[in-house]
């Protein structure tokens, strides 16, 4: 018998795998990325204290009555310049980017490009 390829199982080994190497901090907390099939999602979070800072997401209501489909590169551009307005306005400047074992592609990237568009640095 063959067995699948469990591709979900695989990300989340590289990703426990970058993690042991990338923490936030109070100053430079992390930007994590969680993206399904229909939707992205971005935290960022201090590592140290255990505490999510700032979170945006396809479902709010902000991006959901912009785009006409939540799942695509437009809707993860959006989220990464609400994640970085979100940010700036918490007085957040600089993060530690985390694409949770997802390659630096499609909607990750454009996630980072909007973050860094509305003036947030990695």
């Amino acid at each position: 018998m063959i067995k699948k390829i469990q591709k979900n199982k695989i990300r989340q080994r590289k990703h426990a795998r970058v993690r042991k190497h990338i923490s936030g901090t109070s100053e430079r907390p992390r930007l994590s990325v969680f993206r399904s099939l229909s939707h992205i999602y971005a935290q960022v979070i201090d590592d140290i204290t255990g505490t999510t800072l700032v979170s945006a997401s396809t479902l709010d209501a902000k991006i959901s009555e912009k785009v006409k489909s939540t799942g695509n590169c437009e809707a993860a551009q959006l989220v990464g310049k609400l994640i970085a307005e979100r940010s700036l306005a918490k007085g957040i400047e600089s993060v530690v980017f985390d694409r949770s074992g997802y390659l630096y592609h499609g909607r990750v990237a454009a996630l980072a490009e909007g973050a860094r568009e509305a003036g947030l640095k990695f």
